[in-house]
């Protein structure tokens, strides 16, 4: 939980999918999207024990390909 793009996506936003150039959207204001970046705060873990927990705790982001290891 990062903080990125997708986590200020608001219900009503429009979002252009364009497979071919490989592009993928958000059709928003910058300005609003500073604005929300400054609102935004992390959602609480849902998981507070056990493996789930530990593993929201120790996984990589996607782009790092979600491993868990150094």
């Amino acid at each position: 939980m990062e903080g990125g793009p997708i986590g200020l996506v608001r219900d009503g936003d429009t979002i252009v999918i364009d497979a071919e150039k490989k592009v993928l959207d958000l059709e928003v204001p910058e300005e609003e999207l500073v604005k929300r970046r400054k609102e935004w705060k992390a959602p609480e873990p849902k998981a507070k024990r056990g493996t789930l927990r530990k593993y929201a705790q120790l996984v990589k982001d996607a782009s790092s390909g979600c491993v868990t290891d150094a």
